[in-house]
C-alpha cells in the first residue's frame, strides 16, 4: 500500500519504519526541514534500540523516504497517520491539538480520492470528531474516513511493541476505513481477538484508561513500599506475590522513583481536565498524579537522609537521567524533579546517563557531566542511582567505592543485591526492602 506518515518525531517514525518494513511504500513528512534532510542521510535524531538501523534499511530498499511537503505525499496515500506533538497547554493542563488540526486543514486541501485519515498522535476525547470537521468544511467535496488508531509503544521496545502488539485499536464505524485498516496491518497476522474495531471515542478513551490504568500500578507498588520500609518488609516479595495472580500480573510493579516520559504525565493531565470539563472527574487518576508529584521529592528527601540528614557542601553523584533505560528521553523524567531537589539543598551534583546527556543540560543546568559512571562517583559523599540501565547492574563496586570519598549508595531502582553492596563495604538504601 501507498502510505503517509505526518510527523518525523518518536511515534511517526517509529510507525513509518515498521509499516516500510512490512512492505508498505511510505512517505513521512515534517515541516522541520533539518530534520529531514539528516533523516535522508540516514541520521535518526531519536535513540531508540534498533530503529536507526530499520529506517536506513527501508530507504535503501525503496519503501521509506522523507519529505517536508503534506499535499503530494497525501494524493498518492491510500492512508495518512496523523503523528505530531498534543504537547500540554501550560496554561490548563489540556493537549495542544494545535498541531494536529493544522494537518487536517493541510490534508483537506490535497484529498483527492478515498483517504483513510488515521489521528495516531494521542488525542482527547473527540478530537476525531474535530479533524473530521475541519477536513469537512476545508474541502466539502472530499470522500474520506477519519479513524482513532492510537499507539501503545513503550521506549526502549517500540519495534517489538509495534512488531508483535498485545493488540491494534481501530476506532471507526465506517466500512471503507475498517477495510483499509485491515489491509494496513494485515502483514502482522492478527486475529480478531487482538485487531479490534470500536467506535472511534471509544478507541481514544481506550488510550487514556490504557495509560491511566499503568501509572495505576506504579504508583500502587511505589505506595507500598512506602509500607513496607515502616514495617520492615519486602515490596518485591509483594509484589511477585500479587503478580503471579492472573488478574493483576506482573507488568508494572517494579518500584521506582516515579513514572515520567513523554506519555504518562502529559496524558494524565489532559484526562483528567477533559473528564472534569465533560463533569466526569476521575478521582483516582488524580490522586495517582498527585502521589508521584509527591514521590519525586520524596526519593530527594531519602537519599538526604541517607547522607546524614544534610547535603549541604556533600557532593551527590546521580547515575540515570532519562526517565527509563533504552532511551535519551528526558520529559517527565523524575530526575528533573530530583536534581532540581539536591540542588536546593546544598548539593553538588555530578551526574552520568549512557544516552540523554546532551538532551539533560539545557534542561539541568549547573551539573558536573561526566564520561562514565567512574568519573562520577569520583570524590562523591553519596552516589544514587536513578535509572535501571543494565550497565549500571554490573558495576565494579570495588573500583566504585575505591573512587567515592564516601561510600553510601542509594538504589531507587532496586538493581543491585543488597548483601553484595554491603559485601563491598558500602552503606546501601534501596527502596522497600529491609
Amino acid at each position: 500500500m501507498e502510505l503517509a506518515v505526518v510527523g518525523c518525531g518518536y511515534v511517526g517514525l517509529v510507525t513509518a519504519a515498521c509499516l516500510a518494513d512490512f512492505g508498505h511504500t511510505v512517505t513521512c513528512i515534517d515541516k522541520d526541514r533539518g530534520r529531514v534532510e539528516a533523516l535522508c542521510k540516514g541520521q535518526v535524531p531519536i535513540y531508540e534500540p534498533g530503529l536507526a538501523e530499520l529506517v536506513v534499511e527501508n530507504a535503501r530498499a525503496g519503501r521509506l523516504n522523507f519529505v517536508t511537503e503534506i499535499a503530494p505525499a497525501v494524493r498518492r496515500s491510500e492512508a495518512v497517520f496523523i503523528a505530531v506533538g498534543t504537547p500540554s497547554r501550560p496554561e490548563d493542563g489540556l493537549a495542544d491539538m494545535s498541531f494536529v488540526y493544522a494537518v487536517a486543514e493541510e490534508i483537506a486541501g490535497a484529498l483527492d480520492k478515498f483517504t483513510v485519515v488515521i489521528n495516531k498522535s494521542t488525542v482527547p476525547i473527540g478530537s476525531g470528531d474535530e479533524v473530521e470537521k475541519i477536513i469537512r468544511d476545508a474541502n466539502p467535496q472530499a470522500d474520506f474516513a477519519v479513524v482513532s488508531n492510537p499507539e501503545f509503544l513503550r521506549e526502549g521496545n517500540a519495534i517489538a511493541d509495534f512488531r508483535e502488539p498485545d493488540r491494534v485499536i481501530v476506532g471507526t464505524d465506517d466500512p471503507r476505513g475498517r477495510a483499509v485498516m485491515a489491509d494496513i496491518y494485515r502483514p502482522l497476522g492478527l486475529d480478531s481477538s487482538r485487531l479490534l474495531f470500536m467506535g472511534r471515542r471509544t478507541a481514544e478513551i481506550t488510550k487514556y484508561a490504557a495509560n491511566s490504568f499503568l501509572v495505576t500500578k506504579i504508583s500502587f507498588i511505589n505506595e507500598f513500599a512506602d509500607l513496607c520500609e515502616k514495617t520492615g518488609a519486602n515490596v518485591e516479595d509483594v509484589a511477585r506475590g500479587i503478580g503471579l495472580d492472573s488478574r493483576i500480573g506482573p507488568k508494572f510493579l517494579n518500584v521506582g522513583p516515579g513514572y515520567g516520559g513523554s506519555c504518562f504525565p502529559k496524558d494524565t493531565s489532559a484526562l483528567l481536565r477533559s473528564a472534569e470539563l465533560m463533569g466526569s472527574p476521575l478521582s483516582i487518576v488524580g490522586t495517582v498524579v498527585d502521589y508521584n508529584e509527591g514521590r519525586k521529592l520524596r526519593m530527594a528527601e531519602k537519599i538526604a537522609k541517607a547522607a546524614g540528614g544534610s547535603l549541604a557542601g556533600k557532593t551527590v553523584a546521580i547515575l540515570g537521567l532519562a526517565f527509563k533505560a533504552n532511551t535519551d528521553d528526558m520529559r517527565g523524567a523524575p530526575s528533573l524533579a530530583i536534581v532540581g531537589a539536591l540542588q536546593a539543598a546544598g548539593a553538588r551534583v555530578k551526574a552520568f546517563d549512557p544516552a540523554s546527556m546532551e538532551q539533560a543540560k539545557p534542561l539541568l543546568p549547573g551539573l558536573d557531566y561526566c564520561e562514565d559512571a567512574y568519573s562520577c562517583a569520583a570524590g562523591a559523599d553519596i552516589l544514587a542511582i536513578l535509572t535501571e540501565w543494565p550497565e549500571f547492574r554490573g558495576l565494579d563496586l570495588a573500583r566504585l567505592k575505591a573512587a567515592m570519598a564516601t561510600s553510601v549508595l542509594v538504589d531507587l531502582r532496586n538493581i543491585l543485591d543488597p548483601a553484595t553492596v554491603r559485601r563491598a563495604g558500602f552503606t546501601y538504601s534501596s527502596v522497600g526492602r529491609p
